[in-house]
């Protein structure tokens, strides 16, 4: 997928978590569960930094796998210490990224220099007819996937909330994900998702897998 050039911000420095599946957008939230030695360490560095850590997908599997370009830089807003050392984290998303290239460090974890986009997204609104085509797919696929949603919840979100924490929670694989992250608009994404929705819902049940890949 090319990118648009986002506004260019700042570039700043940080570890990241490579997590397939896993997207971040800026004002959402997500839990993760931290169990990995490496990824511990990682916490206990950013908490003793900034909190700040950036949630990329890798493109295939290998270690170092090979990163996508976009990912987004999170807050840890909550954590849990477990005894055995595992952590549960509340990340909070701050802004989207594009790597510029990873930089050389002695600790266990990947850490990249990456520059910021400088966007508004907050501010923007569907059409009605965008809404009500979101939803109605959104409740199309979770009756073919025997999903539960709370649709009288999901009726009082706002537009961005909608739209971006159904980009978070949809079952795509790792390139449909990657497509929603680097979206730029709440209307070019909620076309997509209503796109993707459609695909993956095409198909037997459940336990039938589709890709884009």
């Amino acid at each position: 997928m090319a990118l648009r050039p986002p506004i260019s911000g700042e570039t700043l420095r940080f570890a990241i978590f490579p997590l397939p599946g896993a997207l971040l957008f800026p004002g959402m939230h997500l839990p993760l569960h931290i169990f990995e030695d490496r990824y511990r360490a990682m916490i206990s560095d950013a908490m003793a930094r900034d909190r700040r850590i950036g949630m990329i997908q890798p493109r295939a599997s290998g270690d170092p796998a090979p990163l996508y370009e976009v990912g987004c830089l999170g807050r840890i807003e909550q954590i849990e210490a477990h005894d055995d050392g595992r952590y549960d984290i509340l990340l909070g998303g701050l802004k989207r990224f594009t790597l510029i290239g990873e930089i050389d460090t002695p600790t266990p974890f990947r850490r990249v220099e990456a520059q910021m986009w400088e966007e508004a997204e907050e501010d923007e609104v569907l059409s009605s007819i965008e809404r009500a085509s979101l939803e109605q797919e959104a409740r199309t696929f979770a009756e073919a996937m025997d999903y539960r949603v709370d649709w009288e919840s999901v009726g009082r979100l706002d537009d961005y909330s909608l739209v971006n924490g159904t980009a978070q929670v949809v079952p795509f694989d790792a390139a449909a994900k990657q497509a929603l992250l680097e979206a730029r608009g709440l209307s070019e994404r909620a076309a997509l998702i209503v796109q993707l929705l459609q695909f993956f819902g095409a198909r037997d049940g459940p336990t039938d897998p589709a890709t884009l890949q």
